[in-house]
């Protein structure tokens, strides 16, 4: 949840020309990691966990690739960009981590 707070912060910065386009799928998808991982966990059953855990891995990836682009059209400097990507990264790889993990029982 602290990734989505910084990417909504983060986003404000941008030009307003590209609030309904670059912006709003960047907070899209910095809400949706949180949010599937909830959704699975509440599921009950491990299968459903992995399937929710799956989608907010894919919701991740995309927030790199959005990350990493507005970084290339220097809308945001790589300074501001270090930080929510190292998040990123750690959240990427402990969400593998954990499907992994589920997927052995």
């Amino acid at each position: 949840m602290n990734l989505a707070v910084s990417i909504y912060k983060i986003t404000a910065d941008i030009s307003i020309s590209e609030k309904y386009g670059l912006i709003s799928q960047m907070r899209k998808c910095a809400v949706s990691i949180p949010s599937n991982i909830a959704e699975g966990a509440g599921r009950g059953t491990d299968p459903q966990f992995i399937y929710f855990l799956n989608i907010a891995q894919g919701s991740a990836f995309e927030l790199e690739t959005q990350l990493l682009l507005v970084e290339k059209m220097n809308l945001i400097s790589s300074d501001i960009l270090k930080e929510p990507l190292e998040s990123l990264l750690y959240i990427q790889k402990m969400n593998f981590k954990l499907m992994k993990s589920l997927n052995k029982n």
